[in-house]
């Protein structure tokens, strides 16, 4: 098997336990995945807002916040986990055209 067959399989088996994040902390009961406070849940961890954070949170909004799509958020984990396909397949998608199209510019060179 080539080493780029062997590449896909690993990112396809990373897309599809994607939903990882999803489940380990509600059965931990650990609250947000780590890394992915709000500005709310961050003052809660630490006590304050870091003044850049506060100033920098409104710069970017996620497309699929929190993963979902609008109105999946409460139709229960089926969707929620396959909402976090959707997007892991998404991301790869935009990743890899953007890296050919690097490529492709820097080919033409």
């Amino acid at each position: 098997m080539k080493i780029i067959s062997k590449f896909w399989i690993f990112i396809c088996g990373l897309i599809v336990l994607s939903p990882l994040g999803l489940l380990l902390p509600d059965h931990f009961k650990a609250g947000s995945a780590w890394g992915e406070w709000g500005l709310d849940e961050m003052e809660q961890l630490v006590g304050y807002i870091p003044r850049g954070l506060e100033k920098l949170s409104n710069l970017w909004s996620a497309p699929f916040p929190d993963y979902a799509f609008k109105g999946w958020e409460d139709k229960g984990l089926f969707f929620l986990s396959s909402a976090y396909i959707i997007s892991a397949i998404l991301g790869v998608l935009v990743i890899v055209l953007v890296v050919m199209g690097i490529g492709k510019f820097i080919a033409n060179k």
